[in-house]
């Protein structure tokens, strides 16, 4: 009987579930799934859990295949020269290939007081530590909301609607992503919830404070919870580990999602880099990362050459309450156009973005390889500037060629 190729996947979220699901379609592959959580998180979820109207958790045996192995614990090392993946326990893990997909969460705020005093809600356990916050706050006390792009929009929303008196600080534009028609959809919204929108010159947090925030114009609000969705920032799993990463910290890959260093470790997700080129952090662009390394994985077993990677980013929707929400039309390129769909009718598809992706986990899971993206999924502006990059170093290299 054969030996068995072992891959390990390194986080445990969209893209690191589908990856790993994905793999176990050949009986030949055994795959280990790293993950300090044992049960899935929606993070899409995370502010409706912050509200109370959701607990953002499904169990690992509803989205991942039976045959993968889940190992909760944290990887503190990889070891790409000895193939193994050392444990914050103290164990290792070995592997034949791995697969890295730690994903994001709040990055390290250089804006005085934030660390100390402000709750990011980007992971399942900040998330916990602002609802006992919350809990713990009077219904009458004021909230602040520092960042204005769908993490902060969605929390001020949700909270908002449950009666909490709360100011959304956006910096200088609420909803940077929205095109303008959809922003002015959302700005209405939160005015019928009686959240107070700061924008323009006055709207960024410079300090924050035990009891309040400190604007850039010199005024200072009251804020007895101040919650930080500014930004995503990577864990530091691939710079500890001697890998070559962008200034984020994300894995730099080429386009089959294939690390620069080792083509025995492939990126997923957040944490991927892919040409210097990166998409969005998103769950959008997780679940089409996921498979796609994951098929890389498969292709190097066989002996094949994977596929370069295609991949789009067609739209944001956002949650505005429970009973309101935005879906905003995009290019294929990421770049937002005057359609929306706003109101409950945006809500409903909302919610069905939300279920649609748990159902696409589930579907993988109980048929690994089933999941595929329509022709249409490419972004041709990446492609062409993907390109125009390759040009130049044709171009370069015959330069230095020449006597």
């Amino acid at each position: 009987m054969p030996e068995k190729t072992d891959v390990v996947v390194v986080g445990g979220g969209y893209a690191g579930v589908l990856a790993a699901s994905r793999l176990t379609q050949r009986d030949d592959v055994g795959v280990t799934l790293i993950n300090p959580r044992p049960a899935f998180v929606e993070r899409i979820r995370l502010h409706q859990m912050v509200g109370g109207s959701d607990d953002a958790v499904v169990d690992y045996g509803e989205v991942l295949a039976g045959d993968v192995r889940l190992v909760v614990d944290t990887a503190t090392r990889i070891d790409a020269a000895g193939r193994s993946v050392a444990l914050a326990s103290g164990g290792t893990v070995d592997y034949d290939y791995l697969i890295y997909a730690v994903g994001s969460g709040s990055p390290d705020s250089s804006v005085p007081g934030a660390a100390e005093f402000a709750y990011p809600i980007a992971t399942f356990e900040a998330a916990q530590r602002l609802r006992a916050a919350l809990d713990a706050a009077a219904p009458t006390a004021p909230v602040t909301v520092v960042g204005a792009g769908p993490a902060g929009i969605e929390t001020a929303s949700e909270l908002a609607e449950l009666g909490r008196r709360v100011t959304l600080a956006c910096g200088e534009v609420l909803g940077p992503y929205l095109h303008p028609r959809g922003r002015r959809s959302v700005a209405k919204r939160l005015a019928r919830l009686g959240v107070t929108v700061l924008d323009g010159p006055g709207g960024t947090v410079t300090a924050v404070t035990r009891d309040g925030v400190e604007l850039s114009d010199g005024r200072r609000l009251p804020s007895e919870v101040t919650i930080w969705t500014t930004g995503f920032g990577v864990p530091d799993l691939a710079v500890r580990s001697g890998l070559s990463t962008d200034a984020l910290g994300r894995l730099r890959t080429d386009e089959t999602l294939t690390s620069v260093d080792d083509t025995r470790i492939v990126a997923a997700g957040d944490s991927a880099a892919p040409s210097d080129l990166p998409l969005r952090m998103s769950c959008q662009a997780a679940v089409q990362f996921g498979p796609r390394a994951a098929d890389t994985v498969l292709s190097r077993i066989a002996g094949e050459q994977p596929a370069p990677l295609t991949v789009a980013l067609a739209a944001q929707c956002i949650s505005l309450g429970r009973r309101a929400g935005i879906y905003q039309f995009a290019r294929r390129n990421d770049s937002a156009v005057g359609v929306h769909i706003g109101g409950r009718p945006g809500a409903k598809v909302k919610e069905l973005v939300c279920s649609g992706v748990l159902k696409m986990l589930v579907r993988e899971a109980r048929k690994p390889g089933s999941l595929t993206w329509p022709g249409w999924v490419d972004d041709a502006k990446r492609r062409k500037a993907l390109e125009a990059r390759r040009d130049e170093a044709s171009a370069v290299a015959a330069g230095v060629a020449r006597p």
